[in-house]
């Protein structure tokens, strides 16, 4: 559907930025992020991770560890994780605490009523309410 074929658009995107930027571009790690995004949407969640686990360093050191896109890529890589079917006890914990340090740094930037913000919130606790539900 709709949704392979934004993958596979932004899977595009991302491999020719790769190729043209090298992967500590800011436009390489926006692709990412997308991409990420939409294996995300596909339930994808173990491709999600693994991209995540590798842009993610990256993110922090060229971007530093408070932009937006490395805040937007915590949040994503913290969404694969609790969201996964099969996400183990670590995960939701990694999920959760993640999850903390993205609100803590959106709330000192954006404020507590901004919208970001607020579905981080959210967010943090629906992971809090898995795991609470697997504990």
């Amino acid at each position: 559907g709709r949704k392979e074929e934004a993958l596979r658009l932004r899977q595009g995107v991302y491999s020719g930025r790769l190729e043209l930027n090298g992967e500590e571009d800011e436009e390489t790690l926006i692709a990412a992020i997308n991409c990420a995004a939409s294996l995300g949407e596909l339930e994808r969640f173990g491709e999600a991770k693994s991209l995540l686990r590798k842009t993610m360093p990256l993110a922090r050191r060229v971007l530093g560890e408070n932009h937006d896109f490395t805040l937007s890529m915590k949040e994503t890589y913290a969404m694969a994780l609790y969201r996964n079917t099969g996400a183990t006890l670590d995960d939701i914990s990694e999920a959760v605490t993640t999850f903390e340090e993205v609100e803590r740094i959106a709330r000192q930037m954006l404020g507590g009523s901004h919208p970001y913000t607020e579905g981080i919130a959210g967010d943090l606790r629906e992971a809090r309410a898995a795991l609470r539900a697997r504990e």
